[in-house]
């Protein structure tokens, strides 16, 4: 025999309203749509649940057998629901997050602070992997990933990051081999580059005005790990592609100088990725907002 749950929900709607009308009214359906459905139903069950008279509702010896039954998936129901309005109003569960070791470790200290403190019911589990991991098959909340994204019709993403990137030497090494006056100069150094999702070194592209100079260099090194190749650029090692974020506390050591500070490079946008689903859980929402406001904040956007 093939129920319509909703049917039985229905039936248990009805008894607890005491009358089609009411119930009708209560969950927004017309008189006639709550009556053919109850109708539908008893002829799927092959008795009646409900005497109707003009002055009153009563049930049928079946109909009140079923009601313990109809009761029980009712008051599921409505636990569900009160589940996950709770959930809304105060998150909870565990949130896997997949985020690169480099920017969990600089970037996102602070954020993970603030956020176990306001949100203690809420557990974080965090994969600092370089692997793109796949969010919906192995049940991943949020992955923080730079650059482009692809197209994925089954995720969304929000904006909640800009690094500003640039190229970085030690005093010693530019005491040693100078200081690169123009982009072509970069030819004779030693270059520490990003390693591309491709394989080998990711092009560098920097622009003065209206001029644009682009170039697939060779590398000394390549690394997927912009942190890194600052860290290993202070010992002297060559001329290393990286973000502000990594490159300002050797800034302010005097580790680090800036190479070429007339020519920009093109930042990379920090994308929050997530499951598409139109019902996202609190504990997801609410990571992101603070994600999104404190980056904001930090680097001066307005929007």
């Amino acid at each position: 025999m093939d129920l319509e749950p909703n049917d039985l929900l229905l039936f248990a709607r009805i008894v607890e309203a005491g009358s089609f009308s009411r119930a009708a009214q209560r969950l927004d359906l017309p008189k006639s749509t709550v009556s053919r459905r109850i109708s539908v139903l008893e002829g799927s069950l092959g008795e009646r649940l409900l005497q109707r008279t003009t002055r009153r509702l009563m049930l049928t010896e079946f109909g009140t057998s079923l009601l313990e039954h109809a009761r029980k998936l009712a008051d599921e129901v409505d636990a569900a629901g009160a589940l996950a309005q709770h959930r809304q109003a105060a998150p909870s569960g565990k949130l896997r997050i997949s985020v690169p070791h480099d920017f969990a470790n600089i970037g996102m200290t602070e954020l993970i602070t603030r956020f176990t403190e306001r949100y203690p019911a809420v557990s974080l589990e965090m994969d600092l992997s370089p692997r793109r991991v796949d969010l919906v098959a192995e049940g991943f909340d949020i992955a923080i990933r730079m650059g482009e994204l692809p197209e994925d019709s089954t995720l969304a993403a929000r904006r909640v990051a800009i690094e500003r990137l640039g190229l970085y030497a030690a005093p010693s090494y530019i005491a040693q081999r100078g200081l690169p006056e123009h982009p072509d100069d970069l030819l004779q150094h030693d270059l520490l580059c990003i390693l591309s999702r491709s394989g080998g070194p990711a092009p560098w592209t920097l622009q003065r005005g209206k001029v644009t100079w682009q170039r697939e260099l060779r590398a000394r090194l390549t690394a997927n790990s912009p942190e890194l190749l600052a860290r290993i650029a202070c010992g002297g090692a060559g001329i290393a592609l990286s973000s502000d974020l990594f490159a300002a506390s050797y800034l302010e050591k005097g580790q680090l100088v800036r190479v070429l500070p007339e020519w920009d490079m093109p930042e990379a946008t920090g994308w929050a990725v997530f499951p598409g689903r139109k019902l996202m859980p609190a504990k997801t929402r609410v990571f992101l907002d603070m994600m999104e406001e404190m980056f904001c904040k930090n680097q001066g956007r307005k929007d």
